[in-house]
């Protein structure tokens, strides 16, 4: 009897992790960071948007930080256009995991513009995370739907609680979907240039807050990724320019 509830758990390809111990990883993904969704209804509310523009953001973009990027740059003034733009280029990150993540599911096609909306930082975490096709599509299916459900929910509610609370800034929650992002991205920067990136995106786009309309400093942060590579790239050449030792 307990060879056949062990041989039902693991149910995956050689190798693969078993079925519930998958299931528990992303439900906890998806329920610590679907309960950002609060901070991020307050934070919509308090920059002016209305409850119903606030939901449909999360409806229909569902990208955590480049919701928090355009209602915080509508809330310190800064153009709509610019703050789409910032969120726009925010969000793009989504098509290269989904570029990966369309060879790791190998998803049937009609599944897939479903499928599409779910990809996200903590979809492609977790999914990548797996040792198995198998586990993950369940990392990925179970961690969009809890994330997507929780997300929505917890938005609702703290549209509909900004008035509630009153000043939103006193209470920093504007912070935490940001807090929550750099939690999830911390751990994946594990070569030098990855960190050189992305210390250079913090000093771009702090340095230039105070000078630079509100939204344009995210996109100019941009910039850190291609002028690192570009800089890598110098150290690789001048490196390989050089004779060996025995050489000279």
């Amino acid at each position: 009897m307990a060879e056949q509830t062990a041989l039902a758990d693991v149910r995956a390809d050689d190798g693969g992790r078993p079925d519930a111990a998958v299931v528990r990883d992303a439900l906890g993904v998806g329920v610590a960071v679907g309960l950002s969704g609060f901070a991020f209804g307050v934070t919509s509310a308090g920059s002016g948007l209305t409850v119903w523009q606030t939901c449909a953001l999360s409806l229909l973009v569902f990208t955590g930080a480049s919701q928090f990027a355009l209602v915080g740059a509508l809330a310190a003034g800064g153009n709509p256009l610019t703050a789409a733009a910032g969120a726009f280029f925010l969000g793009v990150r989504n098509a290269f995991y989904g570029l990966r993540l369309s060879q790791l599911l190998a998803l049937p096609r009609a599944v897939r513009p479903f499928a599409a909306q779910w990809v996200i930082d903590e979809t492609s975490a977790v999914s990548l995370a797996q040792r198995d096709r198998r586990g993950a599509r369940i990392g990925f299916a179970v961690t969009g739907l809890s994330l997507y459900v929780l997300w929505n929910l917890t938005t609702l509610l703290g549209a509909l609680g900004a008035e509630a609370i009153g000043d939103t800034n006193a209470w920093g929650l504007d912070a935490a979907g940001p807090a929550v992002f750099l939690a999830l991205l911390a751990p994946m920067l594990k070569t030098v240039t990855e960190r050189a990136v992305a210390g250079l995106a913090v000093v771009l786009g702090l340095g230039l807050l105070p000078v630079l309309p509100a939204g344009v400093p995210v996109l100019v942060a941009a910039l850190a990724a291609p002028l690192a590579l570009w800089a890598e790239g110098r150290r690789k050449g001048r490196t390989a320019g050089r004779p060996e030792e025995g050489e000279r």
